[in-house]
């Protein structure tokens, strides 16, 4: 059995680190809330490789935001990985009564955590095998699942 782990960082490079060490990591969920993902590399070469190697493998991909525009902008790749695994990724968007939540997380198969305390900032913490650091998170994820709605869908003409 792997020692629980936490490694603390504050710059992009250290969470760019710790979100793809989170991705590989995982083989059957994983669950990201972030106000809107621009710092996270979702459309970048190494991230869509990853997580295409996790959702061939059957993982499933849950992402919630407040807005799309990032993603629908910068993001591409992501867009082509929603469309080509339609079936193993959701993306929902929180409504405005929730648009006041500012943390940011990546939870990886229950077990291991990437975290921004405040999405305005990037001082974090990467919690691998520490289940104590993904309880909270998990809750708050579940709930805001639970209230948001469907969005990035694929679409006849595309995205």
């Amino acid at each position: 059995m792997v020692e629980p782990r936490v490694i603390k960082f504050d710059t992009r490079r250290e969470l760019e680190l710790q979100l793809r060490a989170c991705i590989d990591a995982a083989r059957a969920g994983l669950d990201l809330f972030d106000p809107d993902f621009s710092v996270y590399p979702l459309g970048s070469l190494e991230v869509d490789t990853l997580l295409r190697a996790f959702l061939a493998r059957g993982g499933r991909l849950r992402l919630a935001l407040h807005e799309t525009a990032h993603i629908e902008r910068h993001s591409p790749r992501f867009l082509r990985l929603l469309r080509d695994y339609s079936h193993m990724c959701e993306c929902r968007q929180t409504p405005r009564g929730l648009r006041q939540l500012t943390d940011s997380f990546c939870i990886g198969d229950e077990r291991d955590i990437v975290r921004r305390f405040h999405s305005d900032h990037l001082r974090g913490e990467a919690s691998f095998g520490e289940l104590a650091a993904i309880e909270l998170p998990r809750h708050r994820f579940n709930a805001i699942w639970v209230e948001s709605r469907i969005t990035l869908q694929p679409t006849i003409a595309g995205l």
